[in-house]
């Protein structure tokens, strides 16, 4: 068995790789020091509704990470050159209302973007009624002193609409209807009274933003000597684009992108690498040709930073404030260049630099140059963009094993610009089948699990690959990884070879110290520090909270000592209890001081840094003594269903004898019926309960996600609730069985407990309405899907529901509530519970919601983290990576 390791697979064969890469704008967290959140020159106050409102719609939208760090992005350059959004006349026929909760958010968070509005539909409409045959030569309206005096009022009117609709929204809004573009006859005698841009009113634009206000343009001209000119919406949009150089120019669209020959929506398109080959396409034609090269046009003029996105009205915040984006994103982007020698390279010093950043450490320098020597004596090919803001070395296959990727580094830009997706699809091009490592607190690990078929998990490294599509392949990959970790990739893997170098420096340094600095009982190497550096930095790394709840709730002293709080686990062979000793290791204020297993007792504790900590074989009355003495603040019962009640016993004995009252979590369900315990779900049981609570029952998994995924629509319930649940086979446990073995699941699916399971007692227990639950074990190593079918009492619909949940988990860290179903491999590893779908039936009083969770982690290892910390007096999510 892989007990030591976490394996994801994906279900099915080997997705199919598109030509055109998939939109993945991921951003370190370090590159944000301080987010301006929510702040600008004109930005509304921030009331405690506002807070709330924001909240609510971040949640809504993608993590709270994503959002800070493009609102940083969008803060930093002045409001004018935010985003221009040109909005078509369908819109405002069909989608005013999305179009305008979009807008509002945006003011509200201090942005401002500049609106530009056509009426084309409308337009055509109105001079049919007057008997007037609407003409166009070369795509662009005819425009008569006729057809031009009906546009001027229909789009007067248009303009009055949008403003009205947003001020009912509480937004601002100020209509520049006259003086905004200058412009000549485009050619009167062909096209009448249509113009061509010659200049831009920026002063009009920058004062309705200082004042507060969301500037509303439409698409008229005027000549120096007065007279009104139509200009197309687009082309209107295009040159105040070229005027103002914004960060954003976004088209919205009733299709919500551009298409391929499938109907598949493109994710994106880099123009530098990707633009001839879609020309020479037979499916881009027409309409799709013109709008790519109109674009490419547009875009050859503006800044390598401003991007292009068609999307719809409704996905504007996940276009703007997410790294999946929502519509088709377009960038000039950057060519491709590669290299199979060192000699290709230019620069060696460069090159070396590059390998360097973000890795910076002891003896970095030198190890870079045997790395180099490596490389010059083995096979490789390197991709990378012209200024090397992304580069991948490939090593091929070789003695029967995959083609490897050595090494990946990307800067902030590289992220941004989208060249770390254009060189994965390259490499998936190149590359049939792929293995490469990453680290597992790695910041953009999702990124990776989206490129890759399946993974393996291992004392802290992710093996990912592609392609392969052998079992028995992906067998021996698991095995050798499961024995060698990143030792199994040889002297490819850079990243491997900088970690033993500094492993090394810190073990020579170690070394060299006195007996009382070796005695610390906290490492301060393997920390992450608190605070980021004030530079910016671009090490990828999962964003810790660590600082100290200053004002510790509900008055409990250990936040108040100058020591950490003192914790035994008991029972640490498990999953769960390896998951919890790496959570403590990173806590600033948990201190793990003994791990009690049977089997492993005598061994040293692997993978906590603290302290060297032996494991014991404690008995209940070892732990009474203890608790008399006062040795341990919390004692962590980590065991099976049915074991733990002698140890619960000897701590109540200890304290009898005592005046020292230690926190009890019971991760097994002994206890979860026990009136007497507080059950221990932060987001549903109140924080001051669990605050205040000596013996706190830590809930099931399954029930987790259950409940978050039902407790929302308890009142609005018409029936019994029916939940289809399926688990990685960790939640089988260590000990062998038809339920945790690999084989026995390959291709396989195996229910179990098909009535009565515990978690069906519990969840019902915990929500106050009876549920149906089947749980199933299949082939993955971590995580758990809930597809939950609910009976509802009245008709509803999806809007309804999902704006539910999002009230009611607006603010909460560990609770994101999506879109679309959550899926398994974008919960492994994580620390909340994902909620999506909302489908409603044709009936409107049936609705199937999606939950997925980590089993180990918040499902068990972070939901007890939480529990402690708040019965410790710590801040809740101290030491616990947030969504």
């Amino acid at each position: 068995m892989y007990s030591a390791c976490a394996v994801a697979l994906r279900a099915g064969a080997r997705r199919t790789v598109r030509r055109l890469p998939s939109k993945a704008r991921v951003l370190p967290v370090a590159a944000v020091r301080q987010p301006r959140a929510f702040s600008s020159s004109a930005a509304p106050a921030s009331d405690l509704s506002t807070r709330s409102m924001i909240v609510q719609t971040l949640s809504s939208v993608g993590s709270k990470r994503e959002v800070q760090q493009y609102l940083s992005l969008f803060t930093s350059v002045s409001s004018q050159r935010f985003a221009v959004i040109k909005v078509g006349g369908a819109i405002l026929t069909d989608y005013i209302d999305e179009l305008c909760s979009s807008l509002a958010f945006l003011h509200t968070v201090g942005l401002y973007p500049i609106i530009v509005h056509g009426a084309g539909p409308q337009l055509n409409s109105l001079l049919e009624q007057a008997g007037i045959e609407p003409q166009f030569e070369e795509g662009i309206r005819v425009t008569d002193a006729k057809t031009l005096r009906v546009a001027r009022d229909l789009f007067l009117q248009e303009n009055l609409n949008l403003v009205n609709k947003l001020e009912e929204k509480g937004v601002h809004a100020q209509p520049l209807t006259t003086g905004m573009f200058r412009a000549e006859y485009l050619d009167k005698e062909k096209w009448g009274f249509v113009g061509k841009v010659t200049g831009v009113n920026k002063q009009s634009i920058e004062t309705a933003i200082s004042n507060g206000y969301l500037p509303i343009l439409t698409s008229m001209a005027e000549t120096d000597d007065g007279q009104i000119l139509n200009v197309n919406a687009d082309v209107a949009a295009a040159e105040l684009a070229r005027a103002l150089e914004p960060l954003k120019v976004v088209y919205l669209s009733e299709k919500g992108g551009l298409f391929d020959a499938a109907g598949q929506k493109i994710s994106a398109i880099n123009l530098d690498e990707e633009y001839d080959h879609l020309m020479s396409q037979e499916w881009v034609r027409y309409g799709t040709r013109l709008k790519i090269k109109e674009i490419k046009d547009l875009l050859d003029t503006l800044p390598r930073t401003t991007s292009v996105a068609i999307i719809h009205p409704g996905d504007l915040q996940k276009e703007l404030f997410t790294d999946s984006g929502a519509g088709t994103l377009i960038r000039r982007g950057n060519k491709l260049l590669s290299a199979t020698n060192l000699s290709n390279f230019k620069d060696l010093d460069a090159l070396k630099s590059v390998l360097i950043r973000d890795r910076e450490g002891p003896d970095s320098l030198t190890t870079v140059d045997k790395y180099l020597e490596f490389l010059s004596e083995n096979p490789f090919k390197a991709y990378y963009d012209g200024p090397m803001n992304a580069l991948a070395i490939v090593l091929p296959p070789s003695n029967g094993h995959q083609a490897t990727l050595a090494t990946l580094t990307i800067t902030k830009s590289g992220w941004l610009t989208n060249v770390a997706d254009n060189i994965f699809t390259t490499l998936q091009k190149e590359h049939p089948q792929l293995v490469w490592t990453v680290r597992e607190d790695d910041e953009n690990l999702g990124w990776f699990f989206d490129k890759a078929d399946g993974s393996i998990t291992r004392n802290g490294d992710v093996m990912f690959w592609y392609g392969i599509e052998n079992g028995d392949e992906i067998v021996q990959l698991m095995k050798d990884f499961t024995q060698h970790g990143r030792a199994m990739l040889g002297d490819s893997n850079l990243e491997s070879r900088l970690h033993r170098a500094a492993s090394n420096a810190h073990s020579a340094s170690s070394a060299s110290k006195p007996a009382v600095q070796q005695a610390r009982g906290y490492s301060t190497l393997a920390r992450r520090p608190v605070v980021p550096s004030a530079a910016f930095s671009q090490t990828k790394g999962r964003g810790y909270v660590t600082q100290t709840n200053p004002n510790p709730p509900y008055g409990k002293k250990n936040a108040s000592k100058s020591q950490p709080a003192r914790v035994a686990l008991i029972g640490a062979r498990g999953y769960t209890g390896q998951e919890l000793i790496r959570l403590l290791d990173s806590h600033p204020n948990m201190d793990l001081r003994h791990v009690s297993s049977r089997e492993l007792a005598g061994k040293a504790l692997e993978g906590y840094t603290k302290r060297d900590v032996i494991y014991e074989n404690l008995s209940a009355e070892d732990v009474r003594d203890m608790e008399k003495r006062g040795d341990i603040d919390c004692w962590v019962m980590a065991l099976p269903n049915g074991v733990c009640k002698p140890f619960v016993d000897a701590v109540y004995e200890g304290r009898k004898a005592s005046n020292h009252k230690s926190v009890i979590i019971d991760l097994s369900a002994d206890y979860r019926f026990d009136n007497s315990w507080t059950y221990g779900l932060p987001e549903l049981v109140p924080r001051a309960n669990i605050a205040q609570a000596t013996n706190i029952s830590n809930p099931g998994c399954y029930a987790t996600a259950a409940q978050l995924g039902i407790a929302p629509l308890v009142e609005h319930l018409g029936g019994m609730p029916h939940i289809f649940g399926i688990s990685g086979y960790s939640g089988a446990g260590t000990k062998p069985s038809p339920k945790n073995d690999v084989a026995n699941l390959t291709n396989n699916i195996i229910p179990y407990s098909l009535t009565g399971h515990i978690h069906e007692r519990e969840v019902s227990t915990q929500l106050g309405a009876p549920v149906a639950f089947i749980p199933h074990v299949a082939v993955w190593f971590r995580g758990i899907h809930h597809t939950i079918s609910i009976p509802l009492n009245k008709t509803m619909t999806s809007r309804d529901i999902r704006q539910i949940y999002q009230d009611r988990y607006a603010g909460e860290k560990l609770v994101k509530v999506v879109g679309e179903a959550p899926l398994v491999k974008n919960i492994a590893g994580k620390h909340g519970v994902e909620i999506g779908g909302f489908e409603v039936d044709k009936t409107g009083k049936r609705v199937v919601v999606c939950a997925t969770i980590d089993n180990l982690l918040k499902g068990a290892a972070t939901q007890c983290l939480q529990n402690m910390n708040l019965a410790l007096g710590y801040a809740e999510y101290e030491g616990i990576p947030v969504m």
